[in-house]
């Protein structure tokens, strides 16, 4: 069984596919001075209540966005589960042309995103993944990472209208009943969420027109799921893009050690 570890800077996901289908996946919040024995503990207790154990692991990889984290999750994997993992950005091959001017900045997660959404869907794609940060990442027909551009996320929004500005309060997102705020948390909702709508619809269609050729739009990511039904810029929400691409990623580096 493999054991999928895809950290963002906000969560970090842990999933486990047992060589057909994905039996279990676990978030945690993502903090960069947890250690090997702290995971270790806590993955621990979720395995067993699903009657899994780490000696029926046999293989690991990892997708961080948090370099401080690395250290501590290959730890993981080789004092707990006696695995060499898979370290995406170090010892994994991806097999996927990077056509950006220093390949080498390409972050790890919208690397894998590419690869798991060309799995799934045919010809030119974006990829939007809407966590921290927003990325909207091109993927050419062939499979190329093209580039794309990085936003700021919608939860940093919020906590930088609550930061700086005394009066504004912190709040949850959620999709408002109108346009129109009638009090601050309604507004503040309403320009956060509207906005991010503004956001995606009119940046696809600036990568449309500059790509010129006909393209299909992927949503994923940890809030992507409120967007849905709210635009019609999106054509696909996929939850499972990420981990998708770390399993084929294990795969393709599994064929070429047999």
């Amino acid at each position: 069984m493999l054991l999928a570890i895809e950290q963002g800077n906000t969560n970090t996901l842990f999933a486990v596919h047992d060589g057909s289908d994905w039996i279990a996946q676990w978030r945690a919040a993502t903090e960069a001075s947890r250690t090997a024995d702290e995971y270790a503990v806590w993955l621990n207790q979720l395995m067993t209540m699903k009657g899994l154990a780490f000696a029926a692991l046999t293989g690991c990889i990892i997708s961080s966005v948090v370099p401080q984290s690395i250290f501590n999750l290959r730890n993981l994997a080789r004092r707990y589960l006696n695995i060499e993992p898979l370290v995406i950005g170090e010892n994994a091959e991806l097999g996927i042309d990077v056509r950006i001017a220093k390949p080498s900045e390409a972050g790890a997660d919208r690397l894998v995103n590419a690869i798991g959404a060309k799995l799934v869907y045919p010809g030119d794609l974006i990829v939007i993944d809407s966590g921290t940060a927003t990325t909207f990442d091109i993927v050419a027909d062939d499979g190329a990472f093209e580039g794309g551009l990085i936003a700021p996320g919608i939860n940093l929004s919020l906590q930088a209208l609550h930061e700086a500005a005394a009066k504004l309060p912190r709040i949850a997102i959620q999709k408002p009943e109108r346009v129109i705020g009638k009090g601050t948390v309604e507004a503040m909702q309403s320009g956060v969420f509207w906005g991010y709508i503004s956001l995606i619809e009119g940046l696809v269609a600036r990568i449309k027109a500059e790509w010129a050729r006909p393209m299909t739009v992927i949503g994923t990511g940890g809030v992507a799921s409120l967007f849905e039904g709210a635009t019609d810029s999106i054509d696909h929400f996929d939850p499972d893009l990420t981990i998708r691409g770390l399993l084929e990623i294990w795969r393709r580096n599994a064929q070429m050690t047999d």
